[in-house]
């Protein structure tokens, strides 16, 4: 249920460094696509670092959203003004590696290496590590904001209905209309369909997206999510929406305010919406809930898979400036940062000692409900269809999927149709990514 925040902002004093005293540092560029209150928190990180120590500067510089983030960094390589460090999406992983096969990118496991800097793959959370790993297991970008789809819930609302919280999905039914029957305006919803309703739901139910492991096993691929189990979720949902038990409220997280403000009972979204529900809902309890399984499908839930960013190291700089990177990328891995991050905002402390860090301090205690997202990224050993999935132009590919889901919420198309179409069109683009990239 709702609780109040556990952790702080960290201790440690800022020290505002002067023009002279920067010029003696050597200067760090750190791009990040986070702005508002998440914005801060990545800026303070870098104040931190730099007070920590006189040898380095971080400037952390915020470049606009994911995607606006990631096209300004390639440009920006083209042009010989690239950072040091930049903050790209999960769906930009497979468009980093391509840059990696060209030279452009230092692999994070071989800049620890090459900085004398310990660090042990397996000490990070393996349905995080295992997203940004090649196919030898190594490390090529470091995990940073990562978050998983969770349910989250109106606990007053399933009160007040005589409700229990769903753990699948026919009980998820079951709860719409019995909260529809208690006066509950649009019991479910959810944000990011293509990546919670799709993507994830394919890997708790341990189906794959497509051929050659989700991508990872090459290039080739071609995508089989029109498979009978995603189309027959996808018409449920529209049913639901029939229904009235389901409103569709925007492709990204355009809904949230749906469920802030007690529109909607049940949301499936991002496990990083924690600090901004602590923040801003005040007038019922909240809590978080495992994603719920089709038993049609699946007897028992694989893992999902995460959401968030990493951080990518370009190459093109000095010898002294990729100590000061693998310096600031060990800060940022350290048990203590990674469980304030998490604690404050939501999103999954990406090594096993900040988890256990978090445990010790009683955090999960006094937040029940806040460990979902490591159980379900922590559920099995991650296989080739749970592992996530590396497909090319997948940032323009989630845009088709989004106007073939559309399509069926307003009612133009069947389920089967749409699912039949994104296939079609994805794999075009999947051809086309190849094309530019062989």
């Amino acid at each position: 249920m709702k609780t109040k925040l556990f952790f702080a902002a960290t201790a440690v004093s800022v020290i505002a460094v002067t023009a002279a005293q920067a010029q003696d540092r050597v200067e760090i560029n750190f791009w990040h696509a986070m702005g508002g209150q998440l914005g801060e928190r990545v800026d303070q990180f870098a104040s931190d670092f730099n007070a920590m120590q006189d040898t380095y500067q971080v400037n952390s510089i915020y470049q606009g959203n994911y995607t606006e983030t990631m096209t300004t960094a390639v440009a920006a390589f083209r042009a010989g003004e690239q950072p040091h460090i930049v903050q790209v999406f999960e769906v930009g992983t497979a468009t980093m590696m391509s840059a990696a096969d060209n030279g452009a990118i230092y692999p994070v496991h071989q800049l620890m290496e090459d900085a004398g800097i310990e660090f042990d793959e397996a000490s990070y959370i393996s349905g995080v590590i295992s997203y940004y790993s090649d196919t030898e297991g190594n490390l090529l970008s470091l995990p940073f904001n990562s978050s998983t789809p969770v349910m989250w819930y109106n606990a007053d609302m399933f009160e007040a209905a005589g409700v229990e919280v769903p753990t699948t999905w026919d009980e998820v039914v079951e709860a719409s209309r019995a909260l529809k029957a208690n006066g509950v305006e649009s019991p479910f919803g959810f944000g990011w369909q293509s990546w919670t309703m799709i993507e994830n739901y394919s890997a708790w139910h341990n189906i794959p997206l497509g051929t050659m492991e989700n991508g990872f096993a090459g290039v080739g691929t071609e995508f089989t999510f029109n498979n009978d189990a995603v189309v027959n979720h996808i018409q449920r949902i529209a049913d639901m929406g029939e229904e009235g038990l389901f409103t569709y409220g925007g492709r990204r997280g355009d809904s949230r305010g749906m469920f802030v403000n007690g529109e909607v009972a049940m949301w499936i979204n991002s496990s990083a919406y924690y600090g901004g529900f602590v923040n801003d809902i005040t007038d019922f309890e909240f809590g978080q809930a495992m994603l719920p399984l089709d038993t049609d499908v699946a007897d028992a839930p694989q893992n999902s898979i995460i959401g968030g960013a990493t951080l990518w190291v370009l190459q093109g700089h000095e010898a002294d400036e990729y100590q000061g990177a693998a310096e600031f990328l060990a800060f940022l891995s350290t048990a203590e940062q990674q469980a304030d991050w998490a604690g404050s905002t939501g999103y999954v402390p990406i090594t096993t000692a900040a988890a256990d860090l978090m445990t010790e301090q009683g955090f999960f205690e006094e937040n029940p409900g806040t460990d979902t997202a490591i159980e379900q990224l922590s559920l099995n050993e991650p296989t080739p269809a749970s592992r996530g999935l590396r497909f090319g132009n997948f940032v323009q590919i989630r845009d088709v999927i989004n106007e073939e889901l559309e399509a069926v919420w307003s009612g133009d198309k069947t389920a089967r149709e749409a699912m039949d179409a994104a296939v079609e069109r994805g794999n075009d683009l999947l051809r086309r990514f190849e094309a530019a990239n062989s």
